[in-house]
């Protein structure tokens, strides 16, 4: 029995240390860059790392109901972004509001499809959505015959609605930031206290014992997925608006930023474990750590290999514990 009581007791550390660890490696990383700038803790500083990290924490958010539903990834969000941004402002001509909407609905059409695939075929994630990447890719090329989409941003139109978006504020707050926070918020209300979220826990943990219970699976993986591209979408439309334009290329590398957030932020690729504050923790994380290096003059290629390092590094951790508990992988 004693035994017993210690690896309980041991499970409850861990279980402490995925809810409140991250923000204790943020804490460090905040000394750490106080000491490297001056500028480091200044308020401007301090909102220029929110507004940096924004758009992967819109992602990051619809990432996470991909994971914690056992199905590790979505890398299509990238794609989805794109073609969503793309539709936006090949819609503009319209009306602002239509060509939101329909930059909203053409990503969520993707995310049905993967949705529908991973679920009711029960297709590898990661191969499906990233062939769906590569598709979607040589269909925005063909179709927009390999060129940029220009908005047009004469005061007074859609287009000049649409750049200001991402440079919009609240006080002092801009926008993207605000959105980013309220869907985090949203998210882990939906992860707590919904019947859907609850349902997308046991899915992650089980598919076979959720099935037994009566859940239907296949709607469930089609919600998470959802629910990611509708995050993507969003994060799209704000990327468009900040570089003014609409193209293919656009959302490249926020699909593995996002699951290094994920994961970093304590859940765990099997699914069915981690929660929405540890998500955006490792958001924050990831943006106090570029944020230092970019004090420190360490360049944008530099900076991959050490968050690609940190990924590696979590996955490992996560790796050795599931071991302990009798699991095969992260």
């Amino acid at each position: 029995m004693i035994p017993a009581k210690k690896n309980h007791s041991a499970f409850v550390r861990t279980d402490l240390l995925d809810r409140v660890g991250i923000y204790l490696v943020g804490a460090v990383l905040v000394v750490i860059g106080d000491f490297v700038s001056d500028e480091f803790l200044t308020v401007t500083n301090l909102l220029s790392v929110l507004n940096a990290v924004a758009l992967l924490g819109i992602v990051a958010t619809g990432m996470a109901f991909v994971t914690y539903s056992g199905n590790m990834a979505d890398l299509s969000m990238p794609s989805i972004m794109a073609f969503s941004g793309i539709i936006c402002v090949s819609a503009l001509p319209l009306g602002f509001t239509v060509a939101l909407t329909a930059g909203i609905l053409a990503g969520l059409l993707i995310g049905a499809m993967n949705g529908f695939i991973v679920g009711r075929f029960n297709a590898n994630p990661i191969l499906w959505t990233l062939a769906v990447t590569f598709f979607m890719e040589g269909f925005m090329r063909f179709a927009w015959s390999n060129n940029q989409v220009y908005p047009d941003i004469e005061p007074g139109t859609a287009g000049f609605k649409l750049i200001g978006l991402f440079r919009m504020s609240i006080g002092s707050v801009p926008l993207v930031v605000v959105v980013m926070v309220l869907l985090f918020i949203a998210g882990h209300f939906v992860i707590v206290h919904t019947r859907f979220g609850i349902e997308s826990k046991l899915v992650g943990s089980s598919k076979p014992a959720a099935r037994t219970t009566g859940i239907d699976v296949s709607r469930v993986i089609l919600l998470d997925f959802l629910v990611a591209a509708f995050c993507a979408s969003i994060a799209g439309i704000f990327l468009t608006s900040m570089n003014k334009l609409g193209v293919f290329y656009l959302g490249k590398g926020y699909d593995f930023k996002a699951v290094t957030a994920v994961v970093i932020g304590g859940m765990t690729l099997r699914g069915g474990r981690g929660t929405m504050p540890g998500v955006l923790g490792g958001v924050l994380v990831i943006g106090l750590l570029t944020n230092i290096m970019t004090f420190m003059g360490i360049g944008a290629f530099e900076q991959n290999i050490v968050t690609g390092g940190v990924f590696i590094a979590v996955v490992g951790l996560h790796q050795r514990q599931l071991c302990r508990r009798g699991k095969d992988y992260a």
